[in-house]
């Protein structure tokens, strides 16, 4: 492959980039798997009480939507948390329980999800050029022999880049238009937005989102 021929030549720096990078992908995945997402506490009631009430301060939200107790922890959810059932607790800007960091993705940690997910879509492409790279074609079982593990390697890396670049691009459009994938899906069940007057009364526009969430 490219990385081969060059680390055999001598010219570390591709290759250590590329280490690096995977370096890098690996510590993001075990720093949002194993970080608090944004669990609601008992001790964050009073806090909670006070956001809940910022937040019936813009207009577009029914002020008679109050904040209801978790049936299931018994603590007073904010507006925008939900329980997750997989974790045992209520978090704060709740947008999906992913199975592949075997946490929720919350208020906290969602913004470091996509700088993951950013990570391993740049690992992947750049895999997926290796790969390529490794290979040559011939008309013979010689070369398949010599070339399956690339080429199985190529496949599962394709695959793999079309979902992470789709969940990247989908998160993208949720965080521009300021929902979660909870509320995106779940719209005609939640009370805020189900008596909402517009559609999504969080959005404020693209640009300030964007700067809402990342910054």
């Amino acid at each position: 492959s490219d990385l081969q021929k060059q680390e055999e030549r001598g010219e570390l720096l591709q290759p250590l980039i590329f280490v690096l990078l995977v370096l890098c992908s690996v510590l993001l995945y075990f720093k949002v798997s194993l970080m608090d997402p944004g669990f609601v506490k008992s001790e964050e009631e009073v806090q909670a009480d006070k956001s809940e009430e910022q937040s019936m301060v813009i207009p577009q939200v029914p002020s008679n939507i109050k904040m209801r107790r978790c049936g299931y922890c018994m603590v007073k959810q904010p507006m925008r948390a939900k329980h997750c059932q997989l974790c045992q607790h209520c978090v704060r800007r709740y947008d999906h329980h992913c199975p592949w960091i075997e946490n929720c993705v919350g208020e906290k940690n969602h913004p470091l999800f996509i700088v993951y997910l950013s990570v391993q879509l740049v690992v992947l492409l750049w895999g997926g050029h290796v790969a390529w790279s490794g290979l040559y074609f011939g008309q013979s079982w010689n070369w398949l022999q010599h070339n399956i593990l690339l080429l199985v390697s190529f496949l599962l890396i394709v695959i793999f880049t079309i979902v992470v670049l789709l969940l990247l691009l989908s998160h993208l459009y949720l965080i521009s238009c300021n929902t979660t994938t909870w509320e995106f899906m779940s719209h005609h069940r939640i009370s805020y937005l189900r008596h909402s007057e517009l559609e999504n009364p969080f959005d404020q526009g693209v640009i300030l989102n964007l700067w809402r969430f990342f910054c």
